[in-house]
């Protein structure tokens, strides 16, 4: 039996790195003939029942370290956990616990991350001094390479990959068309927005509320906007339901990660602010357009060969209106080159089985 310890931003209600989690657990049971996977979590009862998984209290000091203990491989695995913008406490929570893992004398893998933007010179040192330590680092990204190197870290090999999520199946569109059809709309032209919450800019809400009614009047689409992390996007969502003029359509209920691909899929595009929405699209090949808050929306929208539109803070909506507009007049072109980007990016996830693999077995990576 092969005992594996993965810690990372689960149990949160974030739909993003809960499908992270699902695509790593897919991935090692695939592997791997006897695994017992044992996840640290915000919500342990509710990450053990989603996922079939054993879980700990992510904040229980004897929880984590029995969990460490019984490990033969600790994984720090998936999303942006090492970095400081969003807070300057999370990144020593990982750094930590993987501290502890080292003391423990466990073989540590960095799976499928996306490093920094990490600022404060104390973070730096304390990152580097950890991550010389591990056994392999795996990054979704080459600005994140480029920056682990600039950081000094040199001792592990680092391997650019992607991220898990890219590798979901897709999934039926059967539920996607009720649940719009749920919302008494008969228009199956729809356009989703996925917004993100975490910091209030009127500016740039209110000109997403003038492209909608735009898009609205102007384009005879329907707008839907829907929540990847609850309780942070539903009031965001509210603010521009209340500041549009027109009707638009806003899902409001707890989706799993299967059904809330089903409904992205019946979108015509999907305008993404939040990294996995726009990952989400590119698994059910619908047409995206990413606007930038943090620089792992543009490595990933470069990792399939597209620009962004700007940025939450300086976002031309016009431009925005006409991106639309341009992406809609070429749906079938926008849809083969996005599944022929995809498909090449999905390849680099095998190297995530590799390094897994080596290490379990002992052998040199």
């Amino acid at each position: 039996m092969c005992r594996i310890t993965i810690s990372g931003y689960y149990g949160f209600n974030n739909i993003g790195d809960e499908a992270i989690l699902v695509s790593m657990i897919n991935s090692l049971k695939k592997r791997i003939d006897k695994v017992q996977v044992t996840v640290l979590s915000a919500n342990p009862h509710m990450t053990s029942e989603k996922h079939g998984v054993s879980a700990v209290d992510r904040k229980s000091l004897k929880g984590v370290l029995d969990a460490i203990k019984d490990c033969d491989l600790f994984i720090s695995g998936g999303g942006s956990l090492l970095q400081d913008v969003t807070s300057r406490r999370s990144i020593i929570y990982y750094l930590v616990i993987m501290f502890m893992s080292l003391i423990l004398r466990k073989k540590i893998l960095i799976y499928s991350q996306g490093i920094g933007p990490i600022s404060t010179t104390s973070n730096r040192i304390f990152t580097k001094f950890i991550l010389n330590r591990v056994e392999a680092i795996t990054v979704r990204d080459e600005k994140s390479k480029k920056e682990l190197i600039d950081m000094g870290v040199s001792e592990p090999p680092i391997f650019v990959t992607a991220d898990p999520v890219i590798g979901l199946d897709k999934v039926c569109l059967d539920f996607g068309e009720k649940i719009i059809k749920e919302e008494k709309r008969n228009n199956n032209k729809i356009i989703g927005f996925a917004m993100r919450g975490w910091r209030d800019n009127v500016e740039f809400n209110n000109k997403i509320c003038k492209v909608a009614d735009r898009i609205i009047k102007e384009l005879g689409y329907e707008v839907a906007f829907i929540p990847f992390h609850y309780g942070e996007d539903i009031k965001i969502m509210d603010y521009i339901e209340n500041n549009m003029e027109k009707d638009a359509i806003f899902i409001r209920k707890r989706y799993e990660i299967h059904e809330m691909l089903s409904i992205i899929g019946n979108f015509q595009l999907l305008v993404g602010v939040r990294l996995h929405s726009l990952i989400f699209a590119a698994v059910m090949n619908t047409p995206i357009i990413g606007i930038s808050y943090d620089p792992k929306i543009n490595s990933f929208m470069e990792s399939i060969n597209l620009d962004t539109c700007g940025t939450v803070k300086d976002l031309d909506e016009e431009a925005l209106f006409l991106d639309i507009r341009s992406k809609l007049d070429n749906l079938d072109e926008e849809k083969s080159d996005l599944y022929n980007n995809v498909e090449k990016i999905k390849d680099d996830l095998k190297i995530n089985d590799e390094v897994v693999q080596k290490l379990i077995k002992g052998e040199k990576i």
